[in-house]
């Protein structure tokens, strides 16, 4: 599939015509939402065009957070901090069951966060957790997330150099030290892939239809 990498924070633009794009994928950073970022208004601007224009959006940590706010939502800091390995349930819902299926109601995923979302109006929680209860919302097409989905091994352990600069304490059970993370990574990886795929899967039903109606810039990253 065709796709576009925008580094917001090395200084990219965003597209000059949004509709040019079948869906918009945001990611993480360890910045704030609420940091006087000086592309925030115009990635908050993009996500409302989207959701208005019926493009998909799907945001990670950082990303779904972004999409909140642009829905109407806020953020603010959640009660613990979340790293690590840590497990999240499926809400009981059909909505919930629509995207992640009627099995594996607990789920483990990868949190790198100490903030957390609000569920903006017209949204609908489909992920919670006992560290954080706001962990993924739908709205229509779009899904952003509080929880990663995307790691690799690698990626963990390249998140890990970063553990002592969060100055968490390894005592509350929603952190784990760099060893445990490691050391889970293994038993962790593929059901996380699993999940990924699943969501995945089901957020591209909703950008095949922008695909095939019109192009998609492309360039190689």
């Amino acid at each position: 599939m065709p796709w576009t990498l925008f580094k917001l924070d090395e200084g990219s633009s965003l597209p000059d015509n949004p509709d040019d794009y079948a869906g918009f994928v945001f990611m993480g950073g360890p910045m704030s939402v609420n940091d006087d970022l000086p592309w925030g208004p115009a990635i908050i601007n993009l996500i409302r065009h989207a959701v208005a224009s019926d493009q998909p959006c799907i945001g990670h940590c950082l990303g779904g957070q972004l999409m909140s706010k642009a829905m109407g939502g806020h953020v603010t800091g959640n009660r613990v901090k979340e790293i690590g390995w840590n497990n999240v349930r499926v809400v009981d819902s059909a909505l919930a069951s629509d995207w992640l299926g009627k099995d594996d109601f607990n789920l483990t995923t990868f949190q790198w966060h100490g903030e957390t979302f609000s569920i903006p109006d017209g949204a609908e929680r489909i992920l919670t957790g006992d560290a954080c209860e706001n962990q993924a919302f739908v709205m229509g097409k779009s899904l952003g997330m509080q929880c990663h989905t995307e790691m690799t091994p690698e990626m963990v352990e390249d998140w890990c150099q970063d553990w002592a600069a969060e100055n968490a304490d390894p005592s509350l059970p929603s952190i784990q030290t760099p060893e445990e993370m490691l050391a889970a990574t293994g038993t962790n990886i593929l059901a996380l892939n699993r999940l990924a795929d699943r969501l995945y899967a089901k957020w591209l039903e909703g950008v095949y239809p922008h695909l095939n109606a019109q192009p998609v810039s492309r360039e190689s990253c």
